[in-house]
């Protein structure tokens, strides 16, 4: 397992703040020249450090501010059906995040919607029609009081 040293993590930081910055630009943040900061950016994203570059977008302005977070029970679960929970749930968009986890529920899902209208439509015709699906249980966002993309490391 290779490890990273301070450079590297500085690199990583500054890009979870501003991933638009040129090499030249975060080569004077980390106090290196342009080649050496590209030659590591080039083996963090090789190494799957950096998964992938994105723009936030204002989901209110795009009329999908509209969050809930909706815990799925399945009737049961073993591989095939944890496949296919999956397989469909990569091709909803309006399922940001997904989750596999413990307790009373299976997963846990983001949701972006235009409001509460297009929630249920959604939960009838979208998420109630997977087989193995049990119940839901909804939990709607009030306000969001932080919300990070990046992590602490």
């Amino acid at each position: 397992m290779e490890t990273l040293d301070k450079i590297d993590l500085q690199i990583l930081r500054v890009l979870q703040e501003n991933a638009r910055l040129t090499t030249k630009e975060l080569a004077a943040r980390v106090s290196l020249s342009s080649t050496p900061v590209f030659e590591r950016l080039k083996r963090l994203e090789a190494n799957g450090y950096i998964k992938k570059y994105m723009a936030i977008v204002d989901a209110e302005k795009l009329h999908q501010g509209f969050i809930v977070f909706c815990k799925v029970k399945m009737t049961r679960l073993n591989r095939d059906i944890a496949q296919d929970f999956s397989r469909i749930v990569q091709g909803i968009p309006e399922v940001t995040e997904c989750y596999n986890i413990s307790g009373s529920y299976d997963y846990l899902l983001k949701i972006h919607a235009k409001d509460m209208k297009h929630y249920q439509a959604f939960i009838l015709n979208v998420l109630g029609t997977i087989e193995h699906l049990s119940s839901l249980e909804s939990v709607f966002v009030m306000d969001e009081l932080k919300h990070t993309y990046g992590i602490h490391f």
